[in-house]
């Protein structure tokens, strides 16, 4: 029998806010659900009031432009990065 051992690298997680430009819907809920398809991406939480989104993700596989980039490809109506 042999033994391996499997490092893995340390995972630098991200958090980020973002404003929408109108609230979200029922119909982008899929779109919320499918960016988690994108590797690297931790987690989309929507705000109770659904005009904001926090995002976590894998800085060692994203970048804020790469996450950014998704989401507008998922047609998450991002405004403008809010403060953290």
């Amino acid at each position: 029998m042999e033994a391996a051992i499997l490092i893995f690298p340390i995972m630098t997680k991200v958090t980020l806010h973002y404003d929408l430009s109108r609230k979200l819907t029922e119909e982008d809920y899929p779109n919320i659900a499918a960016v988690h398809s994108v590797y690297g991406m931790v987690r989309v939480q929507m705000a109770p009031s659904l005009d904001k989104i926090t995002v976590d993700y894998d800085a060692s596989r994203l970048t804020k432009t790469d996450v950014e980039a998704a989401l507008a490809r998922y047609g998450i109506p991002l405004a403008h990065r809010a403060a953290a």
